[in-house]
């Protein structure tokens, strides 16, 4: 069944929603900025494991008579797990550090846990980190923006590095509204966000610069509509089976990955939202035309063609 959608008609109710959602995630980060992980603000994580449910509101108490008030604490995965983030203490070995938590941890219940993992991140590290990771991102912004232009045109460059933009924003603002940790695997969750995102609006251009040359009729936008439609069972499919892997990997893969998914399952789906109500609007918006895209004509074309 050959669909016919008119995606191009309904592009001002969808760049108001993009709007909207952009608007909400710009102030969240602006005003509650993101919960960074102990890879952004330094520090020490223990992982212990208990043989029964721990109650967090008593173990922030014994953190705090053991001098560490600014603990932060979650269960991890399950109520006998908890996570334990800690800031930089100086004058204190890391070993005696995650002694000092296991006894707080332990001075409440009759069973006692152990220490499954202790990390430590420096400052300079962490600036290291932070620096690196914003780099990364404006690196493959600028190189995708050159990629496109050769490879189409700038008009298609500018649509697709703003669709980029988009999916980054409002994944970002997901994570500020929501609360969830952002740490180095959610950094590289955004990274492959833009990675995805691009495959799939790069695929929506080239149908759409084949048939502005292979159809003789039409308006740009009904040629792009034609090319949306065309390429929406191939989207949708690609989308639908990653979606499924990583509702997967959030239920199934447990906590050490579950933001890292969680990351990726926002980014695809506003990805493949973004491929086809932002990034070719703004083509068309941009005064996309058959000029813009046939193949110029070799010098002596016309002899050639001669009998």
């Amino acid at each position: 069944m050959k669909q016919n959608f008119d995606f191009l008609g309904k592009r001002k109710i969808a760049l108001l929603l993009s709007g909207l959602l952009l608007l909400v995630s710009i102030v969240s980060l602006a005003v509650k900025g993101l919960v960074l992980g102990i890879d952004f603000t330094g520090g020490t994580l223990v992982e212990i494991g208990c043989q029964q449910p721990v109650d967090l509101a008593e173990l922030r108490r014994a953190l705090e008579e053991k001098g560490f008030g600014d603990a932060t604490v979650q269960h991890f995965g399950t109520a006998r797990d908890v996570l334990i983030r800690l800031k930089p203490k100086s004058g204190i070995s890391n070993a005696q550090l995650s002694s000092e938590v296991l006894a707080a941890v332990n001075s409440n219940v009759e069973n006692p846990g152990e220490i499954r993992r202790v990390e430590f991140v420096g400052p300079q590290v962490v600036d290291e980190l932070a620096e690196d990771g914003g780099l990364a991102m404006l690196y493959s912004m600028f190189g995708i923006l050159l990629y496109v232009a050769w490879r189409f045109e700038y008009k298609f460059s500018l649509g697709s590095v703003a669709a980029l933009f988009h999916d980054v924003i409002i994944t970002l603002g997901f994570f500020s509204i929501t609360g969830m940790e952002f740490d180095l695997t959610v950094l590289a969750a955004v990274l492959a966000v833009i990675g995805y995102s691009l495959n799939d609006t790069i695929v929506v251009f080239d149908r759409i610069r084949e048939n502005f040359r292979k159809l003789r009729k039409g308006r740009a936008e009904e040629i792009m509509n034609t090319s949306l439609n065309q390429t929406l069972s191939r989207t949708l499919m690609t989308s639908l089976t990653t979606i499924l892997v990583l509702l997967a990997l959030a239920t199934l893969g447990g906590e050490i990955i579950h933001n890292f998914a969680i990351a990726l399952l926002v980014g695809v789906i506003v990805g493949t939202y973004s491929s086809i109500f932002v990034a070719s609007p703004i083509v068309l918006a941009l005064g996309i035309s058959k000029e813009d895209l046939m193949l110029p004509e070799k010098e002596g074309s016309e002899i050639d063609n001669l009998p």
